[in-house]
């Protein structure tokens, strides 16, 4: 059964938090290509905590040719984040506000609300958009995010990050997608947008695991 579609006004797509369901490759939002994938990165706490960091500090967006602008935190008051069952409805604020917090070069960390551009390309593929976090976990053994498009991009949809470390001590990367195209050219061939989310994977992987190689 595909799930119930969740609007918010802050993004330019329907099925918010639909990232976080088991289902998603089976039953991705309707006209959306949707994409998963996971690597081991290490094992043990150091590593989780390292990565974690990485994560919460942009990395995947600003790897390769990929850079980001114009970070702005939600204000104060506004904007909690969504927290999301396993079906991807949303049931709560995804954390209650706490202190901002920075990268080494001041950048703010990925907080609840905040709106970020990002701009260049993946193998000949434009990257650039207008995102906002509409969700934040920070748990004992799962850290992450999830950004949902808010325009200016060929795509719409949603993109999860997430490091987990797991009970046999290995820690995980894992990213989970759906793209609705919007430029002309995405909507006939579905490849091109396979093969632009094949690029960014790639690219997120190497910024949180620098030896990734292949």
């Amino acid at each position: 059964m595909r799930r119930q579609n969740f609007t918010d006004d802050t993004v330019d797509y329907a099925a918010v938090g639909a990232t976080q369901a088991h289902d998603l490759m089976q039953y991705p939002p309707q006209h959306s290509v949707p994409a998963e994938d996971a690597w081991r990165i290490g094992s043990g706490e150091e590593r989780f905590t390292a990565a974690g960091e990485l994560l919460l500090s942009w990395a995947p967006l600003r790897a390769g040719e990929l850079s980001i602008s114009d970070v702005r935190p939600a204000t104060d008051g506004g904007y909690a984040g969504v927290g999301f069952d396993a079906d991807g409805a949303p049931i709560a604020p995804s954390r209650l506000a706490s202190e901002q917090r920075f990268a080494a070069d001041g950048t703010p960390f990925v907080s609840p609300g905040t709106s970020v551009r990002v701009h260049g390309k993946v193998d000949g593929h434009r990257v650039d958009g207008h995102l906002r976090v509409i969700s934040v976990f920070e748990e004992p053994r799962r850290i992450g995010y999830i950004l949902g498009t808010v325009g200016h991009s060929i795509v719409s949809g949603e993109e999860l990050f997430a490091v987990e470390w797991r009970d046999n001590d290995e820690v995980w990367f894992v990213v989970r997608a759906f793209d609705r195209p919007t430029a002309p050219s995405y909507r006939l061939f579905h490849g091109l947008v396979r093969r632009r989310r094949r690029g960014l994977f790639q690219r997120y992987l190497r910024a949180i695991s620098p030896l990734y190689t292949d």
